[in-house]
């Protein structure tokens, strides 16, 4: 009898071990995210980002974005970017644009790692909506309709978290269906 506990012991160990420890990386864009990636070295495998990273390259600022942070990232998908008015992000990314395309993309940054639950807090904190300022300096208010994290922007528009708190090494990713856009 001892012979057969022991081992059926260890086997239920295992499976026990494996399940805690075998966490999944949240997937974003048909890629997995590592968390031990930095912002841009996640981003560029998601197949949903592809507008995102080709504007923070024309921006300059992959760099910043690979820094120590931490930050916290609004990433709009590519089709939050095809919600804008035809031929936008085409002028944006033009060299003569570098300034706006880099202020609205700085718009979508929180200096420091804020997960959802920081968020819900400082909402909770705020009696229903906290103001977040952005990198350009600009503000963010952010409020739960129902049980979505949505973003208000300086002009009134909105976007929801469709996936949050996708951790990186310098920070977290919230993806979001909406371009933020700055006074």
């Amino acid at each position: 009898m001892k012979r057969l506990i022991l081992p059926l012991i260890a086997v239920v160990a295992m499976a026990f071990t494996t399940n805690v420890y075998a966490q999944k990386n949240p997937m974003v864009g048909g890629a997995e995210m590592y968390p031990a990636k930095d912002i841009v070295d996640n981003a560029v495998n998601s197949k949903d980002h592809t507008t995102l990273v080709a504007a923070v390259k024309a921006a300059g600022l992959v760099e910043t974005l690979k820094g120590k942070g931490p930050f916290t990232v609004f990433a709009p998908t590519n089709a939050a970017f095809d919600k804008l008015p035809a031929g936008t992000v085409e002028t944006l990314v033009k060299p003569e644009n570098k300034a706006t395309l880099t202020k609205i993309l700085t718009y979508h940054v929180v200096a420091g790692k804020m997960d959802a639950k920081t968020i819900a807090k400082a909402i909770k904190d705020g009696n229903g909506k906290a103001e977040l300022t952005t990198v350009s300096g600009g503000k963010l208010w952010a409020a739960m309709e129902g049980d979505k994290l949505v973003l208000t922007d300086e002009k009134g528009g909105t976007a929801a978290v469709t996936i949050a708190n996708v951790m990186q090494k310098n920070g977290v990713i919230h993806v979001i269906d909406t371009v933020l856009m700055p006074n």
